[in-house]
């Protein structure tokens, strides 16, 4: 750049290069008046051993200097997408091949449930190998939308053609052909968009209408593009709970030297007792497969939707896997592994720090199955003798958000009213779900009265987990859990609220009031504004 900055006319022009992240390099004068008129900018590089050179055919003198350019990344191979083509599948000629290809009803009860839960995949797999072969194509850049239908797809592929024949021939009526196609499908893409909005919309309850006016006002960014892998994030998350558990020996103090053994105060000697769980029926099943949200993630080896479509004839294998579980105290050992998918906490957070994410662990649908079955029956046990913690709003029917902040605004509005003033504490538990001792929360677990084979089924759904994390088409490598539980699970919420009901006690006994949502805490205690004592 060749500009005099002394002069008053270019007294903005430092403030506009900077607005474009561009830094001014000192250098020597380069004018044989002996200013810098000469002006080198960069970004993203560095500038090394400058020198100046007078000239005989210019007042300029010349400028020489070595730079170091971040090298570009290569460019990668195209990402590839393998599916099966279930277009033209007929879900009766599949339900046909897997009823012939399933064993007998007789040999597969009596298979254990790893065995049974095995053979039942493998055989969905072959089957549907069978049929719908895996085939390759260039992966999408971004998802599919929801408005596109194929009649919308079919109309798409003959606009593209009408536009590859113009641009090959340059005849007039080949333009005015595409133009007519152009303007129909953009007509047709208008009212689909129309249409879909206003039935999401329609159909939105209280709850999700201010998400899905979010989604319209401010549609999801496209994947970030920086140099985080998946094996960063894996690291990232692994150490972060080695060192929050680390911290929990280094809190000993000369008074409390002796490390504790888990249990939970919370029930010493439980009335009722769960030993067993007990057995789904056929229809139950049936019903739980197809009134689930069809949620399919990478380890799911089948289409949930295709399960789905046939559910009457897997209904007796898939009951018999669920059965077969709780009644030998063992969760299936496949179905331990989870896909954790890095979530950006906000919008607004960089995407470039892999602080900002949290994991959301991605589950097969027939885990979830199972673990349904679980929770509505540990559930009736714990709400029928009143084991879980009354002032827990987060993970609970008919509590929410808002009965939490109702419940502590109004404890706050009657103190006020009696003339006394309060002290408020907002605690917030750092990866909570992921630092869930397993002892300890087994431990609460026996004190409410869960014991034998419910215990040894969660002691078994509980050990022996893995995760690797997914991320812009790279998989990390295996990483083992020995403590939390899988956000994104169905216990996983429920065991979180049962590891940390011995936390109400704790507050009750120092003379607090407390109400939690999930793993953030509201501590409040209120008092006469004479008290003195309030501060100890």
């Amino acid at each position: 750049m060749n500009i005099h900055l002394d002069n008053p006319s270019s007294s903005g022009f430092l403030s506009l290069m900077s607005s474009f992240d561009l830094k001014l390099v000192q250098s020597p004068p380069t004018h044989k008046a002996g200013k810098a008129l000469d002006l080198i900018f960069t970004r993203n590089c560095a500038i090394d051993t400058i020198s100046v050179t007078p000239l005989h055919l210019s007042d300029h003198y010349f400028i020489h200097f070595s730079t170091t350019l971040h090298g570009r990344s290569t460019a990668s191979s195209p990402m590839v997408s393998f599916h099966h083509n279930l277009r033209n599948l007929a879900p009766n000629h599949f339900s046909s091949l897997v009823a012939s290809t399933l064993p007998s009803p007789s040999t597969f009860s009596a298979y254990e449930v790893n065995d049974a839960n095995e053979s039942l995949c493998s055989t969905l797999c072959s089957c549907l190998n069978n049929l719908c072969p895996i085939a390759t194509r260039p992966a999408r850049a971004s998802q599919s939308h929801s408005w596109l239908n194929d009649p919308h797809r079919s109309l798409r592929t003959t606009l593209r053609a009408a536009e590859r024949k113009w641009r090959k021939a340059k005849d007039p009526g080949d333009l005015l052909k595409f133009h007519e196609l152009l303007s129909s499908f953009s007509a047709s893409i208008t009212d689909a968009k129309k249409a879909f909005y206003t039935d999401k919309i329609l159909s939105s309850d209280s709850q999700k209408l201010f998400s899905t006016f979010k989604t319209l006002l401010n549609p999801p960014s496209p994947p970030p593009t920086n140099n985080l892998s998946a094996d960063t994030f894996a690291s990232f998350f692994t150490d972060k709970v080695a060192a929050i558990s680390k911290q929990f020996s280094q809190l000993d103090t000369p008074e409390h030297s002796q490390p504790q053994t888990p249990s939970s105060p919370t029930i010493s000697d439980p009335t009722a007792s769960f030993s067993s769980f007990y057995p789904v029926t056929e229809n139950c099943v049936s019903k739980l497969l197809t009134c689930s949200r069809p949620t399919t993630c990478p380890l799911d080896p089948f289409p949930t939707k295709l399960l789905q479509a046939i559910a009457p004839t897997v209904a007796a294998a898939v009951t018999h896997v669920i059965n077969a579980s709780p009644t030998s105290g063992t969760f299936p050992t496949s179905l331990k592994h989870s896909q954790v998918k890095p979530l950006l906490k906000k919008t607004s957070l960089p995407p470039n720090h892999v602080e900002n994410y949290r994991p959301i662990s991605l589950l097969p649908f027939l885990s979830k199955i199972i673990e349904r079955v679980a929770f509505k029956q540990i559930t009736e046990y714990l709400s029928q003798n009143c084991l879980l913690d009354p002032y827990q709003s987060g993970f609970k029917k008919g509590h929410s958000t808002e009965t939490a902040l109702l419940a502590v605004t109004e404890s706050l509005k009657e103190a006020r009213a009696s003339g006394k003033s309060s002290v408020l504490i907002l605690l917030d538990l750092s990866a909570a779900f992921d630092t869930v001792n397993h002892g300890f929360l087994l431990s609460t677990l026996s004190s409410m009265g869960i014991t034998e084979k419910v215990q040894a089924w969660f002691e078994s759904y509980l050990t022996g987990r893995s995760f690797s994390v997914s991320w812009l088409g790279q998989s990390s490598t295996m990483h083992h859990l020995a403590t939390g539980v899988p956000q994104g699970s169905v216990l996983g919420p429920l065991l979180f609220a049962i590891y940390t009901t011995s936390l109400g006690e704790i507050i009750r006994s120092h003379g607090f009031s407390y109400h939690c949502y999930a793993d953030d805490t509201q501590v409040y205690l209120s008092f006469p504004p004479d008290d003195h004592t309030v501060s100890a």
